[in-house]
């Protein structure tokens, strides 16, 4: 079929359905460099490239679907954290966001710390030689094998987050001789303005113990007799996908709070305070995220202020960026296999991918942006819903966007900002295969993560 024979859905924005969506940019070609790696361009053709390859020759070479993530742009990403607040705070990279052995030495190689929150995360990081005392270890079930092992490898923090935890890791370390270094991670009662199962601060959720009732001040109260743990701080993070910096002034307020009534009852001033991640990236146009610089001006001056309120030494700063980081880095290249034009709604165009390598559309009604990559197109746009190949009417990659109406099978699309969540949350649901993660750089293009195969599939099955 012809790309112009597709009979397509609405095109017009003041014949368009209610949904999640803007009116269709003035053009479609263009790539909105608030959504895309820093190196994503178009090339003489209209062909996207990023790294200085461009997508046909990516797509050709490891197939579809796949992330690819712009290693310049991860890089100068780490370094514009790790400059911002300088020598005198920490940045750990949330490794939950995307982990594998090529991101842990590029974190390494650019002065960053790591945040780990499972055992198959610690492998991670010291197989690929990220020194154990920069490694920050989360959780809060950690098993006791994980918390045996953090302690034997000698990682530089691990967070509590609950009373029984205290105790647990306490029995460990006294077991294995050494005085383990904690934070404990408090909830402060912020909402963080998110999605109800991204929010970690408010009372009614899993995460740390609570400020509210006393129950904060008696895990430092306990920690603090525990000979084999030296607590050197207070953990909080208040959510994800962050833009208003007016939660973050909230929770270190109440923070401050807590390390004022420790210095009252025990003549202790903790060091350290950690105020977590969270912070929001750019998935669409309409998203306005601040730069790193912004961010550590503003934790800065916000602690401070409340620490010379309190009568207080300004404590050392930790923060825990990982989508802010890895997020904007990637994108995932799609082939675009059938299109369904539904009249007087729009056009279902079905891709390679869905759930099993985006699962944030289903789970957190997340929004993303779609462009088609492998080509540039004069038609006129129409209002596309991304959907996945999957057994699942919520497969969903992209609810609502525009895209050229000669849109054909065969074409190349791209979701960007794909970078976090998205492949460490992968599935093989209905059996289909995680993709590849491919680094590009200097025009040159190599696999980190590889796709799986169905061999992989099978060697687990032992039925």
């Amino acid at each position: 079929m012809s790309r112009s024979a597709h009979p397509a859905g609405p095109r017009h924005a003041d014949v368009l359905p209610e949904g999640h969506y803007s009116a269709p940019p003035a053009d479609l070609n263009v790539l909105d460099p608030k959504v895309w790696a820093q190196t994503v361009s178009r090339d003489a053709d209209g062909v996207a490239t990023v790294g200085g390859m461009d997508v046909k020759s990516i797509a050709e070479q490891y197939g579809t679907p796949a992330y690819v993530l712009d290693e310049a742009d991860f890089r100068a990403r780490a370094r514009a954290w790790r400059g911002a607040f300088g020598g005198d705070a920490d940045v750990f990279y949330a490794g939950k966001a995307f982990l594998s052995r090529a991101v842990v030495r590029w974190l390494h190689e650019e002065g960053l710390n790591l945040d780990v929150c499972s055992g198959g995360e610690l492998a991670t990081a010291l197989s690929a030689g990220m020194p154990a005392e920069r490694i920050a270890f989360h959780g809060n079930n950690k098993s006791v094998e994980e918390i045996r092992r953090a302690i034997g490898e000698g990682v530089g923090r691990i967070v509590l987050d609950s009373f029984q935890e205290i105790v647990r890791v306490a029995h460990i370390a006294r077991e294995l001789g050494t005085r383990q270094r904690v934070q404990i991670r408090i909830t402060v009662g912020v909402e963080a303005h998110t999605h109800e199962f991204i929010a970690t601060a408010h009372e009614d959720q899993k995460f740390g113990i609570p400020l509210a009732g006393g129950q904060a001040a008696e895990a430092v109260r306990r920690a603090l007799q525990l000979d084999s743990l030296e607590l050197i701080g207070i953990h909080s993070h208040i959510g994800s996908q962050i833009f208003d910096m007016s939660g973050f002034e909230v929770a270190a307020h109440r923070v401050v709070g807590l390390l004022k009534d420790v210095r009252d009852e025990h003549g202790v001033e903790l060091p350290e305070i950690d105020l977590g991640g969270g912070l929001g990236i750019a998935y669409t146009s309409d998203d306005d995220p601040r730069e790193p610089h912004e961010i550590a001006k503003a934790l800065t001056e916000i602690v401070t202020r409340e620490c010379e309120a309190a009568k207080l030494r300004t404590p050392r700063i930790s923060v825990e960026p990982g989508r802010a980081i890895v997020g904007p880095t990637a994108f995932t290249l799609y082939e675009v296999g059938t299109i369904k034009p539904l009249d007087g709604l729009r056009t279902y165009v079905s891709v390679d991918g869905g759930m099993s390598d985006n699962i944030r559309t289903a789970l957190y009604d997340a929004e993303y942006s779609v462009a088609l990559v492998s080509r540039t197109s004069d038609a006129e746009p129409m209002l596309a819903r991304i959907v996945g190949k999957h057994c699942e009417s919520g497969d969903i990659v992209v609810k609502d966007a525009f895209l050229p109406s000669d849109l054909a099978p065969g074409d190349l699309v791209a979701v960007p900002a794909t970078g976090a969540y998205c492949r460490s949350m992968a599935s093989n649901y209905n059996h289909v295969l995680r993709p590849p993660v491919i680094a590009v750089h200097d025009g040159e293009a190599r696999v980190i993560v590889r796709r799986e195969t169905e061999e992989d599939l099978l060697r687990l099955d032992v039925g």
